[in-house]
């Protein structure tokens, strides 16, 4: 029989580094740990800890865990492999080990609460930007929390974010298909960015730049008070948002629907919608079930 690497575990059980070991699937090589911490931890930055993981079962769960046992805002913890990564409402997020980019972040806002609402909708900015920089694909935002390349001329979902309410702060999470195949896809609207074209899939270099691009508008964001228009969040997030000029239909709890072209972002991160009748009706993304183009049904078809 031949020996088997030994399996590393962190403190608490879970499965950490890149074991089985880096001369397995050569083509998705593990995450360099130590090149990892050398760029991003380092006093004038947000960035306080990193950890990668070989496996867990949610980012998100565990370093919600961790904040709530003291850790400091700016703690990143990074999975190879997610068994239960979940998007809005509980949805599943599944993805072969080492072919995305699976983490999540630890902040403290130090800005009114009600503006933390923003948060997810910076991560999007922050993560659109830096993989329209680096990874050379044009990013685009699906409101509120999905991340979009285009794949043989179709919009396709590439990603999504996840902001969770943890201990002091939030913890946010961010999902990326990178290197998925389209034999490998979840579901036929999914997406990734060696499909769309990328220049790029270089899962370090990616991170380094989401996580850099992060810290660059967090700090903006506080710099202004939360205030979304004077850090130009509002107007950076109008500018890449996908939605905003498409005709759409919300759907709401209770099996109840508004259906009207979106024309904006608000003040509160919430989308406006300009019904037939008239009337601009916001909508917050904690209201809705599901956001689909007008003429689409609920298996994603054209009616």
């Amino acid at each position: 029989m031949t020996p088997q690497p030994p399996e590393n575990r962190d403190k608490d059980g879970r499965a950490e580094g890149p074991e089985p070991g880096p001369w397995t699937d050569l083509e998705r090589p593990p995450l360099n740990t130590t090149a990892l911490r050398r760029a991003l931890l380092r006093p004038d930055t947000l960035w306080t800890s990193l950890d990668v993981v070989r496996a867990t079962g949610s980012t998100n769960t565990d370093l919600a865990a961790r904040a709530a046992d003291g850790a400091a805002e700016g703690a990143v913890l990074v999975a190879e492999e997610q068994s239960a990564g979940r998007g809005r409402l509980d949805r599943r997020w599944s993805a072969p080990p080492r072919s995305g980019l699976f983490f999540s972040v630890h902040l403290t806002p130090r800005v009114p609460m009600p503006r933390w609402g923003w948060l997810p909708l910076l991560a999007g900015v922050a993560t659109a930007t830096a993989l329209s920089r680096d990874a050379g694909v044009d990013t685009a935002l699906k409101w509120p929390n999905d991340l979009l390349v285009t794949v043989d001329g179709t919009e396709r979902k590439a990603g999504g974010i996840l902001a969770e309410r943890a201990a002091d702060g939030v913890v946010i999470g961010i999902g990326l298909n990178v290197s998925l195949r389209a034999d490998e896809l979840p579901v036929p609207g999914a997406g990734s960015l060696a499909l769309a074209g990328a220049r790029s899939t270089d899962r370090d270099t990616l991170l380094r730049s989401v996580l850099r691009s992060l810290d660059h508008w967090y700090g903006q964001w506080q710099a202004a008070d939360g205030d979304p228009a004077a850090s130009r969040l509002q107007e950076a997030y109008a500018a890449g948002c996908a939605t905003l000029g498409r005709s759409v239909r919300a759907e709401l709890p209770g099996d109840t629907e508004i259906l009207g072209e979106a024309v904006a972002i608000d003040g509160d991160g919430r989308l406006v919608l300009a019904t037939a009748d008239g009337v601009q009706q916001p909508v917050a993304a904690g209201d809705i079930v599901h956001l689909r183009p007008a003429g689409e049904d609920t298996d994603g078809r054209r009616t």
